[in-house]
């Protein structure tokens, strides 16, 4: 028997020790010899485990070099898909409004403070042909379409490539400027810039009050000229006309007398030689009244008179070209690219014009974006772009140039940062497809991501990674397909044509063997 047995043991009615409860002492008893019981078996449990983690932490030296050993190499495949492929070149590009120039009005002419009076316009507004871009001293500022700033005030009489381009822009809003070919300022001319003001409600500059006296004074030295013509040409037709009737009977009455005269000297014995003399005096002043007259000096009065008449027919015309209407350079604006729009104003209502007026840009939003020659090799005009708005949203955009980067001042190419700067960075220009004018505004001076789809599968077709192919002896391209599974599994070389490359994958068009969706191609070990 053994001590638990004993300590379970059920005292016999009647055994009791004596002076103890009986019922009591059994219970406690029991009770002790379950804890016991419990007490033991966790020991057992606790230690069965610990064995079992001890067993696994303890490696032997043989299983530890077992560990280490690399696993068995294996080839790395990966399934052929059928997958649409499309190259695309993403760009990064620059949305502003092309060709921002600063607007400068020469004031000079203008003979006092050049004060805003009125028409100035509002950042965003449009500046088109026959425009009025700001009203300076109660004039307008004309906007028409050129190249050469304005440096001068045009008027009859001036000639230069400033005018030949004041009158293409005078064609341009449809007014009719005269001969357009040639570079004079002439009363037509001067005629359509009245018009031009007429069409934007301005009156036309008006003359001096100097240049109207002058004209007045010229008219009268017209007159006086054209009176001393009619004088010395009178005298001339009277010099040429010869001797009078009147002239001619007196002489003709003077020989008659002489010959009298002489008949009685003969007769009476008298001075007949005397009487002869005077004879043939009378006979020559009657013949010399026949003779053509002498005018040489009433022609030259007459070719005097013409000039002077000339002279002050010229200084008229002179005189009546300061009234006709001018162009003053102060009035006058012109810029190419047509409408152009308003992007800063540097002047308001009552202020002077003392320097640039208004910053304004082409009136398209443009997308300026850098590309490396060989994207831009990829690149063609007219070609289709998406791009991301900053909604987020997409929208499309047009190629419109493609062209080297221009060079800034410091030899490095604009737009490039000292990582992108150097040669062979080219500028892309795109425009952009059917905007609201509130994507336009949203747009306007954020950089955004350009998609250009250069080209495309046009829909699924056979498809590995480019990491699957390698060159066969002959510099084909093949592809490694592995057949089979498990430890029976084999692999085998398969030549391929290869068509578009996009996006890690390669398109391929043809397979000298079995190949075709989901067989696994080795891409690596």
């Amino acid at each position: 028997m053994t001590a638990d047995d004993t300590l379970l043991r059920t005292p016999e009615p009647g055994t009791e020790p004596p002076g103890e409860d009986g019922p009591r002492e059994r219970r406690r008893l029991a009770l002790t010899g379950h804890r016991l019981v419990w007490f033991v078996a966790g020991v057992a449990v606790l230690s069965l485990v610990a064995g079992i983690v001890v067993s696994r932490l303890v490696v032997s030296p043989a299983q530890a070099a077992a560990d280490a050993e690399p696993p068995q190499a294996g080839p790395i495949t990966v399934p052929v898909e059928r997958r649409a492929l499309d190259n695309d070149v993403t760009l990064r590009a620059d949305a502003t409004y092309d060709d921002a120039v600063s607007v400068k009005i020469e004031t000079g002419d203008l003979g006092g403070p050049a004060v805003v009076t009125g028409q100035v316009p509002e950042v965003g507004a449009e500046l088109g042909p026959a425009n009025v871009a700001l009203e300076i001293a109660g004039r307008p500022v004309i906007v028409l379409p050129g190249e050469l700033p304005a440096y001068r005030s045009l008027r009859v009489g001036v000639s230069g490539p400033d005018v030949l381009q004041l009158k293409a822009a005078l064609s341009a809003v449809g007014i009719d400027p005269g001969r357009a070919d040639s570079d004079l300022y002439d009363a037509a001319t001067a005629t359509a810039v009245e018009k031009l003001y007429a069409q934007v409600g301005y009156p036309a500059p008006s003359a001096e009050e100097e240049a109207a006296l002058a004209v007045s004074s010229a008219r009268e030295g017209v007159r006086a000229a054209e009176d001393a013509l009619d004088g010395a040409r009178a005298a001339l037709t009277a010099a040429q006309s010869g001797a009078s009737d009147v002239e001619k009977l007196q002489a003709d009455n003077a020989v008659r007398a002489a010959e009298r005269a002489v008949a009685a000297a003969q007769a009476d014995g008298g001075d007949v030689a005397g009487a002869q003399d005077e004879l043939r005096l009378a006979q020559a002043q009657r013949a010399e009244l026949d003779r053509p007259r002498e005018t040489a000096a009433e022609s030259a009065g007459v070719e005097s008179a013409r000039r002077q008449l000339g002279d002050a027919q010229q200084a008229l015309e002179e005189a009546r070209t300061q009234t006709l209407t001018a162009l003053p350079v102060s009035e006058v604006l012109f810029l190419a690219g047509l409408p152009r729009r308003v992007d800063e104003v540097l002047v308001e209502r009552g202020g002077t014009v003392e320097g640039p007026v208004l910053s304004v840009s082409g009136a398209t939003l443009v997308l300026e974006a850098s590309a490396s020659a060989s994207d831009a090799e990829l690149l063609e005009v007219g070609a289709t772009a998406t791009l991301t708005l900053p909604d987020d949203t997409e929208a499309t955009a047009t190629v419109t140039a493609v062209g080297p980067a221009a060079a800034s001042k410091d030899g490095e190419q604009e737009g490039q940062g000292d990582e992108q700067g150097g040669a062979g960075r080219y500028t892309v220009t795109l425009a952009p497809d059917a905007l609201t004018p509130e994507q336009v505004t949203a747009l306007q001076g954020q950089n955004v991501r350009v998609r250009v789809p250069v080209s495309s599968t046009g829909g699924e077709v056979l498809a590995v990674p480019l990491a699957a192919l390698t060159a066969g002896p002959g510099g084909e391209s093949r592809v490694e397909v592995r057949r089979g599974s498990g430890q029976d599994a084999t692999t085998e070389l398969v030549d391929v044509e290869t068509g578009l490359a996009a996006e890690g994958f390669v398109e391929i068009v043809s397979a000298d063997g079995e190949l075709d969706e989901g067989d696994l191609v080795v891409v690596g070990e």
